[in-house]
C-alpha cells in the first residue's frame, strides 16, 4: 500500500489536532521498593529475562500513548508497577508518557503518526484488535517477541488463537486476566438479612435466579436505590453464558456471527427483566445525576448492591481511599468480589471472560526493542514467584485486600485461564451498530427481546462481518 494512501486512511481518523490537555502538570513520585525486595528481584531477573550488557534497547525510553499513566506514581499510597521498576532498575530504561484522552486517542494518534512523531506504543485491550491494525495505526509485534521462548509459551495459544492474522501475532501478550466480575459489600448484605455470594458461589449455589431474588428485595426506583449500577452491565453479564453474539473462527481468521445461540436468549431475558423492574440504574436516561460518579457508585451509602462490569473497575483503581469512597471500608472487610453467576439452565459452569493483558505496538514506532523489553520485564512479573508474591502483598498493604479477597481474585484468574476461556471483541468499530443493539438492554427504557433484536440485525451483521472479513484478509496479505 502507497504512503499517499495510507495518509489518506489515516487522515479520515483525524477529528481534532491535540492542543495539550489542560491542567496543571502532576508531579512523579519517586516511589521504590525495600532493599530485601529490590535485592530478590533483580537476583532473580538474571535468570530469564535478557542480558544487560547485550540488550540493544538498554539505557533507552519509550514513548507511551494513553489516557492512563499506569507506571509512574502521583501519590505515596498507590501501587508500584514492578514490571516498570525492573525495566528501570535493571535495564537503566524509562517511559515518558505522551498524554491524550479516552474519547481522542485514536484521532490523537493518527495525527502523531502523520507528523511523523509517533509514539512507541499503547496498552492492549480486547478492543484494540482488530480495526486499529486495519487503520495502520498499530502494527504487528510477532517481530520482536518469540512466543516458542519460555518466558512466554505460556501465552502463545491465547496469542494464536485470539490475537493472530495469518502468521503475525498482533499483541505482546505478557497475561490473560479475568474480564468481568461482581462487586459487592457484605455490610449491605447483612442488612438486608441477603447470602454471602462468595459462599454460594463456593457452594455452588450462586445462580441467575439468585442473583434476581436478591436485586427485586434490594431495588427502589422511587429511593434511588438500584441493584446494579455500572456503563457494562449488559455486556459483562452475557460473558456468564460463556459464548458471544460474535466469534473469532481460530481457523479461518474469520468473525462470525453466534447470535442464534439459546444460551444468549437466556441471558436476554434476565437482562430484560432487569430492565423492566427497574433495577439498574438507567444511565441513558438520567445521565450522571444519580450515578455518584462512577461504575458501582453508591455502594458504600448502600445505594448499590452489585457493581457488574470489567475487571478494571477494581484493578485499575490505585489507591486505597478511591477503593472506599467508592465500596466501602477495607479494614472491616466490607468489600468482596466474586464470578458472576451460572445459567441455572446451562451446562453448571462459571465463565469468566478473558482480557488480554499488554502492549500494542505503533505503527513507525521508533523503539520497538524498547517495547519488546518492557514487556519481557512486565510478562517476567507474571511468571517469577518473587515477583507475585511482592505484587499480591501491595494490593494487600497499599490497597488493603483481605486475603479472602485475594484468594477469590486468583481463582477467578485460574478460571480466566481455562478451559472456559472465551474473549468479547467489543470493538468491532464498524459492527458495532449492529453488535451493540444486542449488547445493551439495560441502557434502553423500552428494550427488544431477543427475538426482535435478531431480526432487525441479522442481515445487516451479517454483511458488516463479511466486509470485515474481507478487510482482515486484504491486511493479512499486506504484513506478509
Amino acid at each position: 500500500m502507497s504512503k499517499r494512501i495510507i495518509a489518506i486512511i489515516l487522515a479520515v481518523l483525524i477529528l481534532t489536532a491535540l492542543v495539550g490537555c489542560g491542567g496543571k502538570k502532576r508531579q512523579i513520585v519517586q516511589l521504590t521498593l525495600s532493599t530485601e525486595d529490590s535485592e530478590a528481584i533483580l537476583n532473580a531477573a538474571g535468570i530469564m529475562l535478557p542480558d544487560v550488557e547485550t540488550t540493544a534497547a538498554a539505557g533507552t525510553t519509550i514513548k507511551y500513548h494513553h489516557y492512563i499513566d499506569s507506571f509512574h506514581n502521583y501519590s505515596e499510597d498507590e501501587i508500584l508497577h514492578t514490571g516498570y521498576w525492573t525495566f528501570k532498575n535493571k535495564y537503566n530504561c524509562e517511559v515518558e508518557w505522551i498524554e491524550t484522552t479516552w474519547s481522542d486517542q485514536s484521532s490523537d494518534l493518527a495525527n502523531l503518526i502523520l507528523s511523523s512523531n509517533p509514539p512507541d506504543f499503547t496498552k492492549a485491550w480486547e478492543t484494540s484488535f482488530p480495526y486499529p491494525y486495519i487503520n495502520r495505526l498499530y502494527a504487528p509485534a510477532g517481530d520482536y517477541i518469540d512466543y516458542n521462548d519460555p518466558l512466554w509459551a505460556g501465552m502463545k495459544y491465547y496469542s494464536d488463537t485470539y490475537f493472530t492474522v495469518g502468521d503475525k501475532a498482533f499483541f505482546f501478550l505478557t497475561d490473560v486476566q479475568n474480564n468481568s466480575l461482581m462487586l459487592y459489600n457484605r455490610r449491605i448484605f447483612t442488612e438486608y438479612g441477603f447470602d454471602d455470594p462468595a459462599e454460594l458461589y463456593y457452594n455452588n449455589e450462586w445462580t441467575w435466579d439468585v442473583m434476581l431474588d436478591m436485586a427485586m428485595d434490594f431495588s427502589d426506583s422511587d429511593e434511588g436505590r438500584y441493584a446494579f449500577n455500572g456503563w457494562h452491565t449488559d455486556s459483562t453479564f452475557l460473558s456468564s453464558t460463556g459464548t458471544f453474539p460474535v466469534l473469532l473462527d481460530p481457523e479461518s481468521g474469520t468473525f462470525y456471527s453466534n447470535i442464534d445461540d439459546p444460551r444468549l436468549e437466556r441471558a436476554a431475558q434476565v437482562l430484560m427483566d432487569i430492565n423492566k423492574n427497574d433495577l439498574g440504574f438507567p444511565h441513558w436516561n438520567n445521565g450522571w445525576a444519580l450515578n455518584y460518579g462512577n461504575e458501582g457508585g453508591g455502594m458504600r451509602e448502600g445505594m448499590t448492591l452489585f457493581a457488574m462490569g470489567p475487571s478494571y473497575i477494581l484493578d485499575e483503581i490505585i489507591s486505597k481511599e478511591e477503593e472506599e469512597m467508592r465500596f466501602g471500608s477495607m479494614d472491616d472487610g466490607e468489600v468482596m468480589v466474586v464470578p458472576l453467576p451460572r445459567d441455572p439452565n446451562g451446562d453448571g459452569e462459571y465463565y469468566i471472560d478473558s482480557m488480554p493483558v499488554g502492549y500494542c505496538l505503533i505503527k513507525d514506532a521508533n523503539n520497538p526493542e524498547g517495547v519488546a523489553l518492557l514487556a519481557s520485564c512486565e510478562r517476567f512479573k507474571v511468571v517469577d514467584p518473587t515477583v507475585i508474591r511482592i505484587d499480591e502483598r501491595q494490593k494487600m498493604e497499599v490497597l488493603g485486600w483481605s486475603e479472602e479477597m485475594l484468594t477469590m481474585w486468583n481463582h477467578m484468574y485460574d478460571v480466566a485461564n481455562s478451559h472456559n476461556t472465551i474473549v468479547q471483541y467489543s470493538g468491532l468499530d464498524k459492527v458495532s451498530k449492529y453488535y451493540g443493539d444486542m449488547i445493551s438492554f439495560n441502557n434502553w427504557k423500552n428494550p427488544s427481546t431477543w427475538a426482535e433484536l435478531k431480526e432487525k440485525n441479522r442481515d445487516a451483521l451479517d454483511f458488516s462481518l463479511s466486509e470485515l472479513n474481507a478487510e482482515m484478509e486484504a491486511y493479512a496479505s499486506e504484513i506478509e
